[in-house]
């Protein structure tokens, strides 16, 4: 099921000024990864609208205050050290990414920092979509800022968490939860706003 800039734009009205690039982008990856009924291309275009601002940004926004720091990784951050790293998203990438999902190397957090229409966040998981996709991810994490790849790597991404039966299952909050927080039965950040783009597209999908 081929969707058309029309209904992209239905759907995402913010992507305007990019919806030419990525509507091929999108329909490739949904074809290969079998994002292929209404239920499953409703729930993948509203959660990568969601993480994407509606396709508009495709590095991960580290740009934060030392409260906003504080209230988003509290077991990271103290009043102290968040006042250090306010404002510098890569001191904040590799203070927050240090250690985790394959970063082992100085710098890492920052190299690997989200990217994509879902975010892909971490070596490990950069490594894994480039074995996946047959792309270099781990030596050029920035192919991720083209909407080719950035919609391929989402597409992918979803595929491999079962995201495709989620939405066959119509447990909506639960593949936002997946994205959001690793694990389904929370309520993802953002949540009302991707429900809000999943009932525009099952309007326009039809």
């Amino acid at each position: 099921m081929t969707i058309t800039e029309q209904q992209l734009l239905q759907i995402m009205p913010k992507a305007r000024p990019v919806a030419g690039f990525f509507l091929p982008a999108l329909n490739r990856a949904m074809a290969r990864f079998k994002i292929d009924s209404r239920v499953r291309q409703a729930a993948f275009l509203a959660q990568a609208g969601h993480e994407s601002g509606q396709l508009r940004n495709l590095v991960e926004n580290l740009n934060y205050s030392a409260e906003a720091l504080v209230r988003t990784w509290p077991s990271r951050f103290t009043t102290e050290s968040a006042a250090a790293c306010a404002r510098q998203p890569e001191k904040i990438a590799n203070t927050v990414y240090s250690g985790r999902m394959g970063n082992t190397r100085l710098g890492d957090g920052w190299r690997y920092r989200g990217r994509g229409l879902i975010q892909l966040t971490g070596r490990a998981n950069y490594a894994s979509a480039g074995v996946g996709l047959a792309l270099p991810l781990e030596d050029q994490p920035e192919l991720l800022e083209q909407p080719e790849h950035a919609a391929m790597s989402a597409a992918w991404w979803w595929v491999k968490h079962g995201l495709n039966e989620l939405a066959d299952a119509g447990r909506f909050q639960d593949i936002g939860s997946v994205i959001n927080t690793g694990k389904p039965g929370r309520v993802p950040h953002g949540a009302a706003e991707r429900k809000a783009l999943y009932d525009r597209a099952m309007e326009v999908l039809v």
